[in-house]
């Protein structure tokens, strides 16, 4: 079930046994609204590139110039594993983590996923306001970003949840994916 232009007001209670993780698109709001999220249901919040980062010390666009995509996605692939490990949290992934076939098995697995869906106008706006996007160091960013999203759109899809990413406030969005991970649960056999 998508969710999406309600206005939304008050979240539902949630008990929160699993991880819950969000994928999409660079510029979907995956940290914002993560950081958002976590604070709602009092969990840690985890930013999977950020952690990346912090365990390579260095850049993910260092990654990607000294040892290719193949090293970053092992790497990140650890990386989660081991903030899975840690419990109940709220996880914000890379553009391409669900991409790869064993993190989104991991994922699917052990985690509720989050897919947020976020059309092109929408992301474009993000993205093109800062440079720091290796993936969109080409000759045409936004070919390249179209493309992208033709690629991840039906592999995203398979997240357990889809909520909709737009132009409302990341607290709004929040509130979304709060009702849509509500609504998965009650849906869930006992």
């Amino acid at each position: 079930m998508t969710h999406g232009m309600a206005k939304v007001t008050s979240a539902p209670p949630v008990a929160i046994e699993r991880t819950i993780v969000l994928v999409g698109m660079m510029g979907a709001g995956k940290s914002a609204v993560g950081r958002q999220l976590a604070q709602r249901l009092k969990l840690p919040f985890y930013d999977a590139d950020h952690e990346i980062e912090r365990a390579a010390d260095c850049s993910i666009a260092e990654i990607f110039r000294q040892y290719g995509e193949a090293y970053f996605r092992a790497g990140e692939r650890r990386v989660i594993a081991r903030l899975l490990e840690e419990g109940p949290c709220v996880l914000a992934t890379g553009g391409g983590a669900f991409m790869d076939p064993e993190t989104r098995a991991m994922m699917k697995d052990r985690t509720l996923t989050v897919w947020l869906n976020a059309e092109f106008d929408v992301l474009w706006e993000r993205v093109s306001r800062r440079s720091h996007r290796p993936l969109l160091k080409t000759e045409d960013p936004k070919g390249t970003l179209r493309q992208l999203m033709t690629d991840r759109y039906p592999v995203y899809a398979e997240a357990d949840v889809t909520v909709l990413s737009d132009r409302a406030p990341k607290e709004e969005t929040a509130e979304r994916v709060l009702h849509a991970v509500a609504d998965h649960l009650e849906s869930q056999p006992q």
